[in-house]
């Protein structure tokens, strides 16, 4: 697979070498893109080590912390840039695991972007608190009750999207920088016909580090997906 793997980072020194070993491991014919935020603790510093003793990764430096969303965006403009036919997105927290990257890999032909989705089959977590997992269950509901995507896990941030997808989008016009950025490009992708399928994984709690989520990116996400749906709204309505 042709695909490049997207890895924004910050304050992730302890994850980032066994998190790209093990996603080779699985798939050596993967490359890697470590997007770093200036962390404090050096890992701009080992990711550039990393680049430079394997030329299947890559490193990006941006400024500070711009955010979630705009660094998606710069990895995707880097993958259009350098020819890759897929992208996939991962947390570099080990929340994500790479041995379930050829369940998402096995789906990709069939659809647009596949979704590693944690409630596709129940719930799928693992040593979650519970005050997480009841606000990203319910949080879900919301989403696809107020935007009408019928994707069981709309603000996963395992992915993998075609080519055409990340093309086919304005990218400038994404309005989300938080993890709300992972249900906005779904539901982009939606209006403009892309399909979407899902993938069962499993999503485990970082065991290392501390997690960015926050009452307040989470309801900023609640918010964004009214203002998504009115927008599309007032779209019909302009067209008649």
């Amino acid at each position: 697979m042709n695909a490049l793997v997207i890895i924004p980072t910050y304050n992730e020194k302890d994850n980032v070498i066994p998190l790209a070993s093990h996603i080779l491991k699985v798939d050596s014919r993967l490359n890697i893109l470590f997007i770093d935020d200036n962390s404090p603790d050096g890992t701009g510093k080992i990711v550039d080590d990393l680049a430079l003793d394997n030329n299947h990764i890559h490193a990006m430096h941006r400024s500070g912390k711009m955010g979630l969303g705009t660094a998606y965006v710069e990895g995707f403009k880097y993958a259009i840039k350098n020819n890759f036919d897929f992208v996939i997105v991962m947390d570099a927290d080990f929340s994500h695991s790479p041995d379930e990257l050829p369940l998402l890999e096995e789906k990709a032909p069939q659809y647009d972007i596949v979704v590693g989705s944690r409630y596709i089959k129940g719930v799928s977590s693992v040593n979650w608190p519970f005050w997480r997992l009841a606000l990203s269950y319910f949080a879900n509901k919301y989403i696809r009750f107020v935007t009408g995507l019928n994707v069981s896990d709309c603000t996963s941030g395992y992915k993998i999207y075609s080519r055409k997808v990340i093309e086919g989008i304005n990218l400038d016009s994404i309005r989300s920088n938080q993890f709300s950025f992972q249900f906005e490009m779904l539901y982009r992708a939606h209006e403009k016909g892309f399909t979407i399928g899902e993938a069962p994984i499993i999503f485990y709690e970082r065991q290392v580090g501390k997690s960015k989520m926050s009452f307040a990116i989470a309801f900023e996400a609640l918010f964004l997906a009214v203002r998504l749906r009115l927008g599309s709204i007032l779209k019909i309505k302009r067209a008649f």
